[in-house]
């Protein structure tokens, strides 16, 4: 469990930075579509401190997979579900999606339905190397 704790830290401070930098480029497009002209300090702060906590949990929750006794199947449970709560709480905390029901559900199905078919082409093509690796062994 230290192991998986250690890499968890690993992985999130590696890939903490890009919250901020992925807000900072949808604020830039947001203000040129002059869908926001400013915003104000508080929410700024907010918004890039959560920023950072969501990319940290994000890219953290990847060491599930160095987790020998766990399936990948149960890792990407894990890890989906891991990601969801993070996503929808933080979207959620700072505003980025309204707080009703239809709104929430409506987010939680894009969200499965995009992890699913990432984790399945991502699966696809994992097993399609490991094949071509092992006729090239043979």
């Amino acid at each position: 469990m230290k192991k998986f704790i250690i890499e968890f830290i690993k992985r999130g401070a590696l890939f903490a930075g890009l919250g901020p930098l992925i807000l900072a480029i949808v604020y830039l497009f947001l203000a040129q579509n002059g869908i926001v002209e400013s915003v104000s300090v508080n929410q700024m702060v907010t918004e890039i401190l959560t920023s950072v906590l969501l990319a940290f949990i994000a890219a953290g929750v990847s060491a599930v997979y160095t987790l020998k006794r766990i399936h990948h199947v149960i890792a990407g449970l894990i890890q989906g579900s891991v990601l969801l709560l993070d996503y929808l709480s933080i979207y959620l905390l700072n505003g980025w999606i309204p707080y009703d029901l239809k709104s929430i559900i409506t987010f939680i199905l894009i969200f499965i339905t995009t992890f699913i078919l990432i984790w399945l082409i991502i699966y696809v093509s994992v097993k399609q190397q490991i094949k071509k690796l092992n006729k090239m062994l043979l």
